[in-house]
C-alpha cells in the first residue's frame, strides 16, 4: 500500500468536460492512475505527478482540492478486494468511498481508497 495525493475538482455536467480536462493533462504529459467521476460533476484523480496535475489544473481556473489516500495495489484475483477491506476494518479503519478497475488479462489491479487519515490507516492495517 501506499499513499498518493488525489485532487478532486467539479467539472461541468456537460459534452465534452471531462474530454478537455483530460486533453490538458494529456498535452503536459500527465499520466492518471486512477480516475472517478460522478454526475454531479465531482472528479476525483490520481496522477502520477499530483503538483505538476495540481498546478496546471489551477492555471486553467479549476479549483483543485489534495488530498491524501490509500493506493493499494492487489493481485487481479476473486477476494483480494474483500481481503485489503477486511484489513482495513480489523484496524478500525472506515472507508469513506473506494473505486479501482483491472483488466482481465493482467495480473494485478489496484485499489483508491478514501479514509479520513490515509497515514495512520495505512501503518494500522499494516499494509
Amino acid at each position: 500500500m501506499a499513499i498518493r495525493t488525489e485532487l478532486t475538482l467539479r467539472l461541468e455536467n456537460t459534452p465534452g468536460a471531462l474530454a478537455r480536462l483530460c486533453h490538458t493533462l494529456a498535452a503536459e504529459k500527465i499520466n492518471l492512475l486512477a480516475l472517478s467521476v460522478e454526475s454531479t460533476g465531482i472528479l476525483r484523480l490520481v496522477p502520477e505527478n499530483p503538483v505538476h496535475a495540481a498546478g496546471l489544473l489551477r492555471s486553467k481556473e479549476y479549483a483543485v482540492d489534495e488530498t491524501d489516500v490509500l493506493y493499494v495495489p492487489l493481485p487481479n484475483s476473486p477476494g483480494a478486494i474483500g481481503a485489503a477491506t477486511r484489513r482495513l476494518r480489523d484496524a478500525g479503519v472506515n472507508i469513506n468511498y473506494a473505486f479501482g478497475s483491472a483488466i482481465s488479462e493482467h495480473d494485478m489491479t489496484a485499489l483508491i481508497v478514501g479514509v479520513d487519515d490515509a497515514q495512520r490507516a495505512a501503518t494500522a492495517a499494516g499494509m
